[in-house]
């Protein structure tokens, strides 16, 4: 996205007008602000009309100005450092309600979630896990989370899964070297994307095993390195990762995979059933009847 929307730039930009030049000028020295401005705000900020704003969008090829501004997103979305992610969530929310802002935004991912996210890869990631022999599940950072539970309930369904969540400089290759075709790895990152999530996913790839990626978007480094792709949007700034929609696909990974195991999972938990309630691991909310 960087490449393109400057290079259209820098193609057209001997036929822009003198407002157009401003604008132009802006977005190439300071795209991380630009980014995150109204076509009004750009406007102002330049000294030009906010309708001189959307025609310059046009002119470069995008349906409108949020087609562009989204291509601008797509520049800085793993370039964030933590305070400039704090100074753009506080220019967003200023003094209005944090809690009604960041649920909302929450919402609005979801939703971005269900349009974006290719069923038939959907289909195609459970079958793949369901018929796997070992279940590799990498994530790092505050995707670890993320790994954590989804190893959680795919170790209750399955005898071999394998989380990987810290590292070490060799320590990926060490965990995953046994990994082979008949195993799948699932590599989660979110922006800013991982270093070691992609490396150990294309070392899988090599070793033949089937590759998902769980991650927010067609340009995150990981899609070229995976077999299917499930698309969980975050937020390209926020002062701590939002991890809403990620676990949302997560649960419905899990409710799939269950669906299509079926029998043997219904057996599966009834034993675990079974063993919890001869533990006591859960309370028993009844109340024993009155001798």
């Amino acid at each position: 996205m960087t490449k393109n929307l400057l290079a259209k730039i820098n193609e057209q930009k001997g036929k822009f007008s003198k407002g157009q030049r401003l604008i132009a000028s802006f977005i190439t020295e300071h795209y991380d602000k630009a980014a995150f401005m109204t076509a009004s705000k750009l406007g102002n900020t330049v000294g030009v009309s906010e309708s001189t704003v959307v025609r310059f969008a046009t002119e470069l090829g995008y349906e409108g100005y949020p087609q562009m501004q989204k291509a601008m997103q797509e520049m800085i979305r793993d370039k964030l450092t933590s305070v400039q992610r704090i100074n753009v969530t506080q220019s967003h929310i200023g003094d209005g309600n944090v809690l009604e802002y960041i649920l909302n935004k929450d919402i609005d991912k979801i939703r971005r979630t269900l349009d974006e996210t290719s069923e038939k890869d959907f289909r195609n990631a459970v079958d793949a896990i369901s018929r796997a022999k070992t279940i590799y599940i990498f994530a790092v950072r505050s995707s670890a989370a993320l790994a954590s539970f989804l190893g959680y309930y795919y170790s209750l369904i399955f005898e071999n899964v394998k989380i990987i969540s810290n590292y070490g400089e060799t320590e990926i290759y060490e965990k995953l070297f046994r990994i082979s075709e008949d195993d799948v790895i699932i590599g989660i990152s979110f922006p800013r994307y991982s270093n070691a999530a992609i490396q150990a996913m294309t070392f899988a790839k090599r070793r033949g095993a089937k590759a998902i990626a769980l991650t927010d978007s067609m340009s995150s480094p990981l899609v070229a390195v995976s077999d299917y792709v499930l698309i969980a949007k975050s937020d390209i700034a926020s002062v701590v990762d939002s991890l809403v929609a990620p676990l949302s696909m997560i649960n419905a990974l899990i409710a799939a995979t269950v669906l299509n195991l079926d029998a043997s999972v219904k057996e599966t938990f009834g034993t675990l059933e079974n063993i919890w309630q001869e533990y006591d691991v859960y309370q028993n909310n009844r109340k024993d009847e009155p001798d």
